[in-house]
């Protein structure tokens, strides 16, 4: 291979490394952010971390969830993302989670986390769940209380309480920065021009008004 061709290469190769990689690995055990600034390391997120004989056993203990109160949209969906900005022991450790309760038929609609891998536990209650490929294919079913499901990173996936109780999932994210993308606020809510949509999705100027007007509350024609 001539030495420029493999020179090229090798610089590709090095450029697409934060592309395709997922958080960074960490440099050190953990980085528990400095809730002041001051002297310390400092972390892979330009973030000052705690020295480690101000790091306590409270630092990676979270107890949001236990005294979580479920405030449910219209869709009967109440979730608690927790990064870290929610709790700090988490800098670095290249994940998240999530608990989402669900009302009887309630819905976490179609949504993507653009940065992560996630699986969902189901702690209780008869949860309809599944995700689309890029084929266009669904893989999805019914899964009971004490069940894992699997949503690959950046496939649309989906959630729907078929129980007769109220149902509530745990959610683990192999990134601290997941992203999220609902399907239909990024569809009808973001300002994409409303004559590409009505073409795309063969509706009139009304119904695309209506959709809009549902899903960005900024809209008021």
């Amino acid at each position: 291979m001539p030495p420029k061709m493999a020179m090229f290469l090798l610089v590709f190769h090095l450029l697409c490394l934060p592309i395709f990689g997922s958080d960074p690995d960490p440099v050190q055990d953990h980085c528990v952010p400095k809730t002041k600034f001051g002297a310390g390391r400092t972390a892979r997120f330009s973030v000052l971390c705690k020295n480690s004989s101000e790091v306590t056993t409270d630092d990676f203990v979270f107890s949001g969830m236990k005294n979580f109160t479920a405030n449910f949209s219209e869709t009967g969906l109440a979730a608690l993302s927790v990064n870290p900005s929610l709790f700090p022991g988490l800098n670095t450790l290249g994940m998240s989670f999530v608990r989402a309760d669900l009302r009887v038929g309630g819905i976490n609609p179609p949504h993507s986390h653009p940065r992560a891998t996630e699986i969902a536990y189901v702690v209780r209650g008869s949860v309809y769940s599944g995700f689309v490929d890029s084929a266009n294919r669904v893989f999805a079913r019914v899964i009971e209380e004490g069940e894992v499901m699997v949503y690959p990173r950046g496939l649309v996936h989906f959630q729907m309480n078929v129980g007769e109780k109220p149902a509530s999932i745990f959610g683990s994210l192999n990134s601290q920065n997941a992203g999220m993308q609902k399907i239909p606020a990024t569809v009808f809510g973001s300002g994409i021009n409303s004559e590409l949509l009505e073409k795309a999705f063969g509706l009139s100027p009304k119904q695309i008004g209506q959709m809009r007007r549902k899903f960005d509350p900024k809209t008021t024609r």
